[in-house]
């Protein structure tokens, strides 16, 4: 009996090991399709590099940016022109619903909402946005009743809550407001506070636009009285505006 092991048979059989390579052309169709992606590949990357070149260029012959604080403390970027009227609308464009009622709840935040320490400013701001006849007449009654000089005196706070803003039926230039004032006055180290629900009547004017005035608005008339009864609650019962924001 013939024991000797088997040698291991080929795993392409009885083939030549010369057939086993492959052929020539097949490596030349592989080398050429690797060539043919990275051509490929090499033209999708050529407009994304010249986006990119493009992009630099231009952040590069962009000026810096400069920014400029005032001695009041408001920052401004150096070169940039200010927002000015849409040219749109026009110098002459009547003043919208919108910056009438913006321009009535201005006045009165600074008009109603002041302390000791602000006082003076709130007020002038609030004179210079009427007409110059009501604001000299506001101006001499501060003057000969010494308002702003016993303001100071009792260190009185006021703040002011605006409750309703409404344009009158038979003047769309009249506006009707209720707000709530909680005033505060401290004389001999005792506090005592008042709390006055008003009514105000606020009367507009239109006037030309122009950069001081960019609403073209000023307050023609203006008077509050104070109000009590049923009125009074139905203004404490409103939500506040939120006017002296």
């Amino acid at each position: 009996m013939n024991t000797s092991p088997k040698k291991p048979e080929s795993q392409n059989g009885d083939r030549p090991e010369k057939l086993c390579y492959s052929r020539y052309y097949e490596h030349d169709g592989a080398l050429r399709a690797y060539a043919n992606r990275a051509m490929t590949l090499a033209f999708l990357c050529v407009p994304t590099t010249l986006l990119a070149v493009g992009f630099a260029v231009y952040v590069r012959l962009q000026p810096p940016t400069v920014v400029r604080v005032d001695p009041t403390g408001e920052a401004s970027v150096v070169g940039r022109a200010k927002p000015g009227i849409a040219v749109t609308r026009g110098l002459e464009a009547e003043p919208t619903e919108f910056e009438k009622r913006a321009f009535v709840r201005l006045f009165l935040a600074r008009y109603l909402e002041f302390s000791a320490a602000n006082v003076s400013r709130n007020w002038a701001e609030g004179l210079n946005m009427m007409t110059a006849n009501l604001r000299r007449t506001a101006y001499a009654a501060m003057q000969k009743e010494n308002t702003i000089g016993k303001i100071e005196d009792d260190q009185t706070t006021s703040e002011f809550q605006l409750r309703s803003l409404e344009a009158s039926k038979d003047d769309p230039l009249t506006y009707v407001a209720f707000g709530v004032k909680e005033i505060h006055h401290l004389h001999s180290q005792n506090e005592t506070i008042d709390k006055v629900v008003s009514e105000f009547h606020v009367r507009l004017l239109l006037d030309k636009r122009s950069e001081m005035n960019p609403s073209g608005l000023l307050i023609g008339e203006y008077w509050e009285r104070a109000i009590e009864g049923e009125k009074r609650n139905w203004v404490l019962q409103q939500t506040s505006l939120g006017a002296s924001q």
